[in-house]
């Protein structure tokens, strides 16, 4: 009779065989993969889009968005229910080099990217003819090449009809020179009631119209001024109410916050909220035997190379923190050279480690074969190319034969060498104070000195 138990048992043995039964025809099904990751900047091939699901080992592919160029694989594959990583990298497309600019040079705005600017300086005594920056758009960099001519730079009389200045009959104005005009009565002004005589040889900006006052059908707010020390420049202008103007960061600077927008309100501009921080340039780079010395390190900074005591400078020592980064290239600074050997000497110098030219800090070792050094045995070059002393050079040192009354000792030669040792007795009848032994020194003198012979004391005794 079949028990309560036993059948539980039974039903629980027959659930567990159904779900491992169900689990390992799961695991034999291929995982899918959902629709592919998005990225920034790239987009997914056409033949792609829509699709919501994608078969193990299933590839797809990728393309950079417009104004975009890519490195590496545009391809993404399906494993395992995961999309593999994506390797290509989309970068905003640049215009490169703008080329040369004679009596000149062109600053950057950045890279050279698309929509960024190029700015054409002129060297003192030049003049910018044409217009002062061109543009990276898709076809390349933008605008006809300025040039910087020969002379300085003036604006002609601007002429606004129905209108009067403040120059009077003035017939040449300079950079900088600025005109302040008043409408005749009747006469409404459209635009900038002051302007000013540009780098270009153009006024900037254009010159105003006064309107007959029955023309007048809106609140203009003219040409807005840019606040001093915004470090920022005006891109479009307009007099109409309502509309609005935009600002960019002058050559050097990049934005920091505020928007760059400004609206034309009854007659009245907002206020400028752009903020506008120098450009970083970061390190000037490593000096080997050398450091740079820095007033700072954002646009219009300076890094100044100094080199390490006995090196000399090789290449241009001040670098300028441009809006394209440091100018210049890294110097470099190299050892001080002490060029020829210090003087004749019959010295040899020992164990030369290298061959000439000496650089600063080489040391030379001197010895004798014969007789005895006379001055130092080391000498090195310094730090101002010279060697720290002359070279020493060798000399035979002998000692002369002792002088002791009274005294004999072995060898009957007048002179002897250095390290020579001799012993030294008194004769009969006199008594020794000092050493027996004594060695021909260095400095030619016997050491540790010579002896003395005195007469022995004699005591008779009487009878």
């Amino acid at each position: 009779m079949e028990t309560h138990g036993t059948r539980n048992m039974r039903n629980f043995g027959r659930n567990f065989l159904l779900l491992s039964f169900a689990l390992l025809a799961s695991a034999q099904v291929p995982k899918e993969c959902s629709a592919p990751p998005e990225y920034p900047n790239i987009r997914l091939d056409k033949r792609f889009t829509g699709m919501q699901k994608f078969s193990s080992g299933e590839k797809v592919y990728y393309n950079c968005a417009e104004d975009f160029s890519g490195r590496g694989s545009r391809a993404a594959q399906c494993a395992a229910g995961r999309w593999s990583q994506l390797t290509l990298k989309c970068e905003k497309k640049s215009c490169g080099n703008a080329g040369e600019l004679p009596n000149g040079e062109f600053q950057y705005e950045g890279n050279a990217i698309l929509g960024e600017r190029v700015y054409a300086i002129c060297n003192e005594g030049y003049t910018l003819k044409g217009f002062h920056y061109l543009t990276c758009k898709r076809s390349g960099w933008s605008g006809e090449v300025p040039s910087c001519v020969e002379g300085e730079a003036t604006c002609s009389p601007p002429a606004v009809a129905n209108s009067t200045n403040s120059t009077g009959a003035v017939s040449v104005f300079r950079v900088g020179d600025h005109v302040t005009f008043t409408c005749s009565r009747g006469f409404h002004m459209d635009g900038a009631r002051q302007i000013a005589c540009g780098p270009a040889a153009l006024w900037q900006p254009l010159p105003p119209r006064c309107l007959p006052s029955s023309e007048k059908k809106v609140v203009g707010c003219g040409v807005p001024v840019t606040p001093q020390g915004s470090n920022a420049n005006l891109v479009m202008t307009s007099v109409t109410s309502g509309t609005k103007v935009y600002y960019e960061c002058a050559v050097g600077y990049v934005p920091s916050g505020g928007s760059r927008y400004r609206r034309c309100v009854e007659g009245k501009w907002t206020p400028l909220l752009l903020k506008c921080e120098r450009k970083l340039c970061g390190s000037a780079g490593e000096i080997m035997n050398g450091l740079f010395s820095y007033t700072g390190v954002q646009f219009g900074d300076t890094a100044t190379a100094v080199c390490d005591a006995g090196h000399l400078l090789v290449g241009r020592a001040t670098r300028n923190c441009l809006s394209s980064g440091w100018d210049g290239r890294v110097p470099a600074c190299e050892a001080v050279v002490c060029a020829e050997l210090p003087g004749a000497t019959n010295a040899e110098i020992k164990e030369l480690q290298e061959e000439p030219p000496y650089v600063y800090r080489t040391v030379l070792t001197y010895h004798c074969h014969v007789g005895t050094l006379i001055g130092p045995r080391n000498i090195w070059c310094t730090e101002d190319g010279t060697w720290s002393h002359p070279a020493p050079k060798c000399k035979e040192i002998t000692c002369q034969a002792p002088k002791v009354a009274n005294a004999y000792w072995m060898g009957g030669q007048s002179l002897y060498k250095v390290r020579e040792t001799i012993s030294i007795e008194c004769n009969w009848g006199f008594t020794k104070s000092g050493p027996s032994t004594v060695s021909c020194g260095a400095d030619g003198r016997w050491s540790p000195g010579l002896p003395k012979c005195t007469p022995r004391r004699t005591y008779w005794r009487g009878y």
